[in-house]
């Protein structure tokens, strides 16, 4: 069976190569020179299980509100007429209650436990050279009550199987003695040993090259228009071909993977997807020489920036807009950032020569991705893993792939179905 994918992100790379290793044979197609170009480049680089949380949750209205009116929040929301976000907006209130928050929550946490599994099952069998760290990843707290929340708040964790336990703060210097230095004083923080850190980009490099042994084809440099569809019997449409500024393209079944543009990709074949993007910002700088930096990732709390080191550099991570599909910055959008790295990590980074991307995180209302096939169609998605994308791209690639091929899927598909 020939199967084409659109996007060759985190999520689309993984895809294929669960696929092709199944015997499909694969391509994939992308506007980008290279796999990970865009958002699965510009994140933090956690694989963070024990961070699953739900986005929409009893205490994001109220942050959402306080966004309007303050360009210091983690979460913010540039108002625009806009009926997509809109739309988009009032789904994610309804799902800003308790009951389903914790259900969301536990729907991402279950999909990104599976995937670590098969992510580490990955590097091992296939002697990857990449390898994330060990050690775990710390969210760090600046005071005791928040620290204390934050402990009843990951109950859903530690019940479901993440191993998380509260550390002190001489704990916490033991662990990480970088932030000795630090100007924030944290009190303690949330350890959770079994998340972990790495590069991204170098992770989708690799197993791109064991996807194009497997025989997969990329085609890069190429943007998709949208999808051609034809009858398939009365009253039903699959996907005739896709249109690409290199021609059609075809494929007996056809994966959309394309991530913040998923959304406007699939209204060419008739279907809405709740997707919209959230942009991140990151920077990644030199560490310098002689400098005592942080060996484990993190994240503080308060501000949500977040960090891991790739080696000699230190990536750092923060904010999610809401504010459209562009991708255009200023130096003032990495305020939040630089702040942090000078607060957190005095005179470790050289920041000079640091480098600065943005990504578009396509998020759901609720959270959990969307994974499944297009109706009765041979257009099947993966798209809407927010900002686990990494965490999840591995168990999201198996569940495809499962449906694809007709066989018992390791989780319930209800959650991540399309239409739910």
């Amino acid at each position: 069976m020939k199967i084409l994918i659109v996007g060759a992100g985190i999520i689309g790379v993984t895809t294929a190569y669960e696929l092709a290793r199944r015997g499909h044979e694969v391509e994939v197609v992308d506007r980008e020179a290279s796999e990970t170009l865009a958002t699965s480049d510009a994140t933090a680089g956690l694989v963070a299980p024990g961070h699953s949380f739900a986005w929409a949750s009893p205490s994001a209205p109220k942050e959402l509100l306080r966004s309007l009116f303050s360009s210091d929040t983690s979460i913010r929301v540039k108002p625009r007429l806009d009926a997509e976000l809109v739309s988009w907006g009032f789904r994610f209130l309804r799902e800003c209650t308790g009951p389903r928050a914790s259900r969301n929550t536990l729907a991402k946490l279950r999909l990104a436990q599976r995937s670590q599994q098969l992510f580490n099952a990955m590097i091992t069998g296939e002697g990857m050279d990449f390898r994330p760290s060990g050690g775990g990843v710390l969210y760090l707290y600046r005071d005791a009550e928040a620290l204390k929340r934050a402990m009843a708040h990951g109950t859903i964790m530690r019940e479901n199987g993440q191993a998380q336990r509260p550390v002190s703060r001489e704990e916490l210097l033991h662990l990480e003695p970088a932030l000795a230095n630090s100007h924030v004083r944290f009190v303690g923080a949330v350890h959770d040993e079994t998340d972990a850190t790495g590069n991204p980009a170098k992770f989708a490099a690799e197993v791109r090259k064991l996807c194009e042994d497997l025989g997969v084809r990329f085609t890069f440099d190429t943007a998709v228009q949208g999808f051609r569809m034809e009858a398939s019997r009365p009253g039903a449409t699959h996907v005739g071909g896709l249109r690409s500024v290199r021609g059609e393209l075809a494929a007996d079944r056809y994966i959309l993977a394309g991530g913040p543009m998923s959304a406007r990709l699939a209204r060419t074949a008739g279907i809405r997807l709740p997707v919209y993007p959230a942009k991140g910002y990151s920077l990644t700088a030199p560490i310098k020489e002689g400098a005592l930096a942080p060996c484990l990732g993190g994240i503080d709390e308060r501000s949500l920036v977040a960090w891991s080191r790739f080696g000699d550099e230190l990536r750092m991570s923060a904010t999610a807009e809401f504010a459209g599909y562009s991708q255009q910055y200023s130096q003032k959008d990495f305020a939040n950032i630089l702040r942090a790295g000078n607060e957190l990590f005095p005179g470790v980074l050289d920041l000079g020569r640091a480098t600065y991307k943005v990504g578009l995180r396509p998020m759901t209302p609720d959270g959990p991705p969307i994974i499944g096939r297009a109706g009765e169609s041979n257009l099947y998605i993966n798209t809407g893993h927010g900002h686990l994308g990494w965490t999840m791209a591995c168990g999201s690639a198996e569940m495809l792939a499962d449906l694809i091929d007709g066989k018992a899927t390791a989780l319930p598909v209800t959650p991540y179905a399309v239409g739910r």
